[in-house]
This record gives C-alpha cells, sequence and structure tokens, in this order.
C-alpha cells in the first residue's frame, strides 16, 4: 500500500478519534435526553453546541474542519495515487498533513493563537503541494 493511502487511513482514524474526543464530554455535559432527542430546533433552547463548555465546543469545530479538510486531503492522496505520481515529496506531504492535523486538536481546545492558524496553514499547504506536485 503506497504511504500516502496509509496516512490516509491513519487520518481517517484521526477523524473517529475527534468525534470521540468531541462526543464523549458532549454527552456528559448535556446529557443523553439532548444528545438522543431528535435535536429539532423549536424543541431546543439553543444549538447544543453553544449549551456545552467552550473547550467542548472547540473539539466540535476542530472535528468540523478536519471533515473539510480530509475531503481535499483525500482528493489530493487520490490523484497521486491514481497517476501513479508518487516522489518523496508526496510521500512527505501526508505525514506532515496528519502531524498538523494530530496538533490542531489541542490547538484549538485550548486556543492558540495565533499557533491554531499557522498549524491549520500547514496541514492546507502539504495537502496543496500534493496536489500540485500530481498535477506537474
Amino acid at each position: 500500500m503506497p504511504n500516502e493511502l496509509q496516512i490516509l487511513a491513519l487520518a481517517g482514524l484521526l477523524q473517529v478519534l475527534q468525534i470521540i474526543l468531541m462526543a464523549v464530554p458532549a454527552n456528559l455535559e448535556l446529557g443523553r435526553g439532548k444528545t438522543t432527542s431528535p435535536r429539532d430546533p423549536a424543541r431546543m433552547d439553543k444549538p447544543l453546541m453553544d449549551q456545552v463548555h467552550p473547550v467542548t465546543g472547540r473539539l466540535y469545530r476542530a472535528m468540523n474542519n478536519h471533515f473539510e479538510g480530509l475531503i481535499l486531503f483525500t482528493i489530493a492522496v487520490l490523484t497521486v495515487t491514481l497517476l501513479d505520481a508518487s516522489s518523496p515529496l508526496t510521500r512527505a506531504c501526508p505525514a506532515l498533513y496528519l502531524a498538523a492535523r494530530i496538533l490542531y486538536i489541542p490547538a484549538y481546545a485550548f486556543g492558540w493563537v495565533p499557533w491554531r492558524s499557522l498549524i491549520w496553514l500547514v496541514g492546507l499547504a502539504a495537502t496543496t503541494i500534493m496536489l500540485i506536485t500530481a498535477l506537474l
């Protein structure tokens, strides 16, 4: 299995971990009555993520941010793989992406300013470099 695909699988597992990191405290803070309900806006005072501790809300936003980044990263990995464009650079970029995404979780959760944005930029740059490299 190409290195790029292995790290894509690890990035998928990281997404699962982020769901757990957000869901466990959210369920403890809100209770099962709210988290298992249909969450109809008319029945809620405000969105669930507005009712949790700020760190839990940040973990929720970090999780959603990774869903967004993972889409583009997946496109980059598939492009490199399907075009058979793997190189030392395209094999290094996924590791950089994954490291950035791992660091992004505590950076977002604990409000590391401006580091959170810089860490996010590293992940985006690694993905962009993969796409450009594959097309050249």
